[in-house]
């Protein structure tokens, strides 16, 4: 019997990337998935059904009440439960020095990668509490746990994950849901990708901090959050575990 079987996980920004990866390698054991994104989404539904698995695609603002909730109670009406969520939409601002950067474009980020995790814990814990347990996990960044130039609205909205789950631990973990965060460091995701393609600068940066080599897979991130969500971590509460190749160790 696969590990997750017969049990529901939520994936916010799960049409491509870290998200895309994690909600496969959900369904590989056995979990049936919603998969979120304001972005088509039915492709990694397509590649679940492709393996035998079971998905939704649910589009989503996350930073949006009405929207979370609604998402929520879709999976809740579909599969009957929210065992386990996937925070992980998020947005980038990079490349801007902190001076340059509008109060528009600090909101947004803040709005998507921040806000939009406080919703989705709140209603996806008010599910689980209804169930008795759960256990969530978000993405934050190596950008939560250090600085990076000219990343500030990204790199607060990080901090902000990382803080938040702490205290989502503190909150929670005596009725029975585990939260936790991970932080990843260079990925190989189209918004990496798209980073640096942009800037020849950005790109120089990230190469240059790589301590292992190279840039990280988005499967070695799912494995994380896999690993987080299962049995093998029930007494895993409140970190926010760096899977960065070692980069903030230096």
């Amino acid at each position: 019997m696969k590990q997750f079987e017969n049990k529901v996980a939520i994936v916010t920004g799960g049409a491509a990337g870290i998200g895309k990866a994690t909600a496969i390698e959900f369904a590989k054991n056995g979990a049936k998935v919603v998969v979120a994104d304001l972005a088509d989404a039915t492709g990694t539904v397509s590649a679940i059904q492709e393996i035998g698995g079971e998905a939704i695609y649910v589009k989503c603002d996350v930073s949006k009440d009405a929207e979370v909730k609604a998402l929520v109670e879709k999976a809740v009406s579909t599969y009957g439960a929210v065992d386990f969520g996937f925070n992980n939409a998020g947005v980038e601002l990079g490349g801007i020095p902190l001076d340059e950067v509008t109060v528009e474009e600090f909101d947004k980020v803040i709005g998507i990668n921040l806000r939009g995790v406080f919703l989705c814990i709140k209603y996806e814990a008010i599910q689980m509490l209804k169930q008795g347990k759960g256990a969530i996990v978000n993405t934050a960044s190596a950008a939560g746990i250090v600085g990076v130039p000219s990343l500030s609205a990204y790199t607060a909205s990080k901090h902000g994950i990382v803080g938040l789950t702490k205290t989502a631990a503190l909150d929670l973990g005596k009725r029975g849901i585990r939260i936790n965060t991970v932080c990843p460091g260079a990925i190989r995701t189209p918004m990496l990708e798209g980073t640096m393609k942009n800037s020849e600068a950005a790109a120089a940066q990230i190469n240059d901090s790589q301590i292992m080599g190279r840039i990280g897979e988005p499967v070695e991130i799912a494995n994380a959050v896999i690993w987080l969500c299962s049995d093998a971590a029930s007494f895993v509460n409140g970190i926010s575990m760096p899977v960065d190749g070692g980069w903030v160790a230096k």
